[in-house]
């Protein structure tokens, strides 16, 4: 492939904030230049392994993954766990263990019914199925043909990118979860992101104290 395509490719999937698929970017490429470009999705899938052997050899620290039927930009795994703990400290978005517990069944699970779903956790799930559905990592996927007709539930494109996957098929096996609820490093980053939240519950409770007392006075 032309180099100049190469860094264009580059270039296209380094600007979108979303995971970009291989038809939109030659879509974008022949727009410009004509239909007669002899560029398909399998070359900018080629492309994007020779630009990820290329950022391997020059120890660059990221890399373009497949996420979502699209391309991103991510940093590579050895940095991941750095990278993840600043987000987990800062994200406004981040997760619960109950929501992640909840998520997880329906990710699993999918399609399923919120009674299947509180079933399982032995615990009501509306709070928690609301919070999905508003950060939309979950929707509707219809009706199930029980009675009640029940709404089924399933994760979304939301999910993968959230969680850095490029199908549901790439979702860990049961036995590699319990591998990494082992792992030190795991281990070590949760109980970090534990004593943030505790501080910021301390924290809050303290304003909300001191909100009451001035109030008082």
């Amino acid at each position: 492939m032309d180099k100049i395509y190469e860094s264009i490719i580059e270039s296209l999937i380094f600007a979108s904030d979303d995971p970009l698929p291989g038809s939109e970017i030659v879509k974008a490429i022949k727009e410009i230049d004509g239909d007669e470009i002899p560029l398909t999705s399998e070359e900018v899938e080629k492309a994007v392994e020779m630009l990820n052997v290329r950022y391997k050899l020059n120890d660059i620290a990221f890399r373009i993954i497949a996420v979502a039927g699209g391309y991103l930009y991510a940093t590579i795994p050895e940095n991941a766990k750095y990278v993840g703990f600043l987000s987990s400290v800062r994200s406004k978005r981040r997760l619960s263990q109950v929501a992640l517990e909840t998520l997880s069944i329906i990710a699993y699970k999918q399609p399923i019914t919120k009674p299947e779903i509180e079933q399982i956790r032995g615990v009501n799930s509306d709070y928690m199925m609301n919070t999905l559905l508003e950060k939309n990592l979950i929707t509707i996927k219809g009706r199930a043909e029980t009675i009640g007709r029940p709404l089924l539930y399933g994760t979304t494109d939301e999910f993968l990118k959230y969680f850095g996957l490029n199908a549901l098929k790439d979702l860990p096996r049961p036995r590699e979860i319990d591998e990494i609820m082992k792992d030190e490093d795991f281990l070590e980053q949760k109980r970090k992101i534990m004593m943030n939240e505790l501080e910021e519950i301390i924290e809050n409770e303290t304003n909300t104290t001191d909100d009451d007392t001035s109030e008082t006075e």
